[in-house]
């Protein structure tokens, strides 16, 4: 008989459980207690939470950390093409070998108890970066915090909150000050947090439970200060001012990214050359990610093609801010997203930026708006829509009649594989 691969295991997991959320810890505690408890054994962890900027403030926290030679664990969610991407061990993504050995574990010490996909796998994640030496772990949040899979870490070294603005509703809460609760479900007695710039609301939220809790704050502008200086960025607290070059990850909201990071990376002692590392070495793909090679490249010779996963309202606004500063060209959207997404609020920044959208249902995921779905709401905040039935056919029309366009596939992460799948 074949050995059981990891997309084999992975298929299995998700028959454990008949919702694909469902916030609660005591799954969790079950499965690591059975498991001998491996997130106790982990390297000092970093864990970050918040609505948008999360995984890029981990990857320039990873690029600071490993360009001063630290070994670091890396968990993030969701993957884009392989589902490998999540789990970084050591600096490196899991191999199958180990990805298979862990889930495997895992499958079988739930023991056919009920459990949540993101649980178990969040459980095998902790198991492998218990077994391989590192000097830092840092764990993203999937949903929420307060009651989300990875909030297991009785001492974590420091926490982070990125912005936080509305999203995920129906499970954090239907106001800001919601949200930002369960966001604030990371802190922890004594251990520090840095949090990013905040609306008043959800400020106010995230320091009384601080206060309740008794965990010092680090916070945007009382602090430390990040803001745009020209062509650069400078960072500045009570140690000091730092002139640093401009995140290689574009977009003007990656200097509050940055600089979270860099709050984060100095209270770990760390000093400017691991801070220009940081915001210059970081890689996060589909995050304003510009597409120069690959089958969908060479189908759009003139065009300029871009792919970004933001899925909400806040992330809109970032998207067209970013969009209104670039040069001068006729710009095109393709979008698809989620059914439980806020689609207008999300395409009414965009709606004044671009010249048109085409609107498409993403491939293979049984929770994506339908195409039809999308191109209303465009149309309701003022676009020229098309809809299209293929990412391929999309691109083609768009193409067609200008061919030196530049192409933004937007709306979703989901999208987002999709894309770096089709187009490997």
């Amino acid at each position: 008989m074949t050995a059981p691969n990891s997309d084999t295991i992975l298929e299995r997991m998700m028959a454990l459980h008949p919702k694909i959320i469902d916030l609660t810890l005591d799954r969790m505690w079950r499965l690591l207690d059975a498991l001998g408890n491996p997130q106790n054994a982990l390297p000092p962890v970093i864990h970050i939470a918040g609505t948008n900027g999360k995984g890029s403030t981990q990857a320039m926290i990873r690029a600071g950390l490993e360009a001063a030679g630290h070994r670091v664990h890396a968990y993030t969610s969701p993957h884009l093409a392989r589902f490998h991407e999540r789990i970084r061990v050591s600096g490196t993504l899991i191999s199958e070998p180990d990805l298979t050995a862990v889930l495997d574990e895992c499958y079988a010490a739930n023991n056919g108890e009920n459990i949540t996909y993101f649980e178990i796998t969040t459980c095998a994640a902790l198991l492998a970066f218990s077994r391989a030496p590192a000097d830092y772990t840092l764990l993203e949040v999937g949903l929420g915090g307060r009651l989300d899979a990875t909030n297991v870490i009785a001492n974590p070294r420091v926490t982070a909150i990125t912005p936080v603005s509305i999203d995920h509703q129906q499970f954090l809460g239907d106001t800001l000050a919601k949200i930002a609760f369960e966001k604030a479900g990371i802190l922890k007695r004594g251990i520090p947090c840095v949090v990013a710039r905040q609306q008043e609301d959800g400020l106010e939220v995230i320091e009384e439970v601080a206060e309740r809790t008794g965990a010092p704050l680090c916070a945007f502008g009382q602090h430390w200060h990040a803001g745009p200086e020209r062509d650069r960025m400078i960072y500045q607290d009570d140690t000091g001012l730092l002139d640093l070059s401009r995140p290689n990850l574009p977009g003007d909201h990656q200097i509050m990214n940055a600089g979270t990071a860099l709050a984060v990376l100095r209270y770990l002692g760390c000093g400017s050359d691991v801070c220009e590392a940081a915001v210059t070495q970081a890689e996060w793909p589909a995050r304003l990610q510009r597409l120069v090679s690959g089958p969908l490249v060479n189908g759009a010779p003139d065009a300029e093609l871009w792919l970004d996963g933001g899925h909400n309202p806040a992330a809109g606004e970032a998207l067209a801010t970013h969009l209104r500063n670039m040069s001068a060209r006729p710009t095109y959207l393709i979008c698809g997203m989620l059914n439980t997404k806020d689609v207008v609020g999300y395409l009414r920044p965009l709606a004044d930026v671009a010249d048109g959208l085409s609107a498409i249902s993403i491939p293979n995921e049984a929770n994506t708006l339908p195409a039809e779905k999308t191109a209303e709401a465009a149309r309701d905040v003022g676009f020229d829509v098309q809809t299209a039935d293929s990412l391929q056919e999309a691109l083609s029309g768009i193409v067609t009649h200008t061919p030196n366009a530049r192409v933004l596939i937007c709306g979703s992460l989901y999208l987002a594989g999709a894309v770096l799948r089709e187009n490997a």
